[in-house]
């Protein structure tokens, strides 16, 4: 591998290119078609090439290594900082190279051929999941216009069907038909997301890492197959502070003068896993779930004096630290020991 560094502001069909030979300072910017761009990393010596991670970089990161090329991608968010005054694509394609050069720059790791198509299922399921939301809003709505009240949720379109079928209420036709043509989506919508949901439930079950999860208490197949899908190899992180890091559960901090001076949670990293290890938290916290939480420990005390979405988050931290052990050391969930006052 030579010494030259590429750094690449990708597109759908014209690329910029930025290229450094370390050892002569030798620059050199190129902009190619698609076409044009296969062919000169083809012919290139392999060399270190950077990327950001946008929405192809995954595929070119795949296709470049096969060529040989080492790839690295960088988070946006990182590669801002060197843009020099002006923002175009060479300057951005520059900004990558100088970017890449910082000894202590965080890099991406590019997900798999399986990794991508699992989160192509995930996002299906979450989008019909969003839709299916907004049309029982919608029929809440206009029922709500005639005088008629439902309570939130899925569970509630029992009895708009229900009330659209009694030949004694006062709704027009037109009113009537409109409504039970959502209620026909929404059911073909909750086909859809069972199906779905049903496939990732196998899916999690066939890989003995995600089945490992799923032994956790509130960490079910969906959260642990969006873990499969959008998290890096846990080998990636020294610990799993780092992971919970990564995933934005972790206070912002603003400290200055050796003075400490922590924040809500940053939420700057992987928002659906954080959201579901949320949602697996507080189901720990309700009613039901709280049953199976020891007294006296940690979180029965937190709980006696902090609010129930802030135990939430923090047990949902916790979450994100056990994740990691169980994945680096392949061990079920063990419950940890409740600790004895001395």
């Amino acid at each position: 591998m030579n010494d030259m560094i590429i750094g690449v502001d990708l597109a759908k069909s014209v690329f910029q290119l930025h290229g450094v030979f370390l050892a002569e300072g030798e620059v050199f910017r190129k902009k190619l078609t698609r076409t044009q761009f296969e062919k000169f990393l083809k012919d290139t010596a392999p060399c270190l090439i950077v990327m950001e991670a946008c929405g192809s970089a995954n595929f070119w990161a795949r296709q470049l290594a096969e060529m040989g090329h080492e790839v690295r991608l960088i988070a946006p968010q990182y590669v801002r900082p060197f843009v020099k005054r002006q923002k175009n694509d060479a300057a951005d394609a520059e900004a990558l190279v100088i970017a890449a050069r910082q000894p202590e720059m965080r890099y991406v790791e590019p997900k798999s051929r399986e990794q991508q198509a699992q989160a192509v299922l995930f996002r299906s399921r979450e989008r019909l999941v969003r839709q299916r939301t907004e049309l029982v809003n919608a029929l809440r709505a206009t029922l709500f216009e005639f005088g008629f009240t439902l309570p939130q949720g899925p569970a509630a379109m029992k009895r708009a069907k229900e009330l659209l079928d009694d030949p004694t209420v006062d709704l027009s036709d037109l009113v009537v038909t409109e409504c039970r043509d959502m209620l026909c989506q929404l059911a073909e919508k909750t086909d859809r997301i069972n199906k779905r949901s049903k496939e990732i439930k196998q899916l999690a079950e066939q890989t003995e890492a995600l089945r490992r999860l799923t032994s956790m208490p509130g960490l079910g197949p969906i959260t642990a197959f969006a873990i499969g899908a959008f998290a890096p190899a846990m080998t990636e992180f020294r610990r799993g502070r780092d992971f919970a890091a990564w995933l934005g559960l972790v206070p912002r901090q603003n400290s200055t003068g050796g003075k400490a001076h922590l924040g809500s949670v940053s939420k700057a990293g992987q928002s659906d896993i954080r959201r579901l290890l949320i949602i697996g938290a507080m189901s720990r916290l309700n009613w039901l779930g709280r049953k199976t939480i020891p007294d006296g420990g940690w979180i029965d005390r937190l709980m006696q004096r902090k609010p129930k979405m802030l135990v939430a988050i923090a047990l949902a931290n916790r979450m994100a630290r056990q994740i990691w052990a169980m994945t680096t050391r392949g061990e079920l969930y063990n419950e940890p020991a409740k600790a004895v006052a001395t």
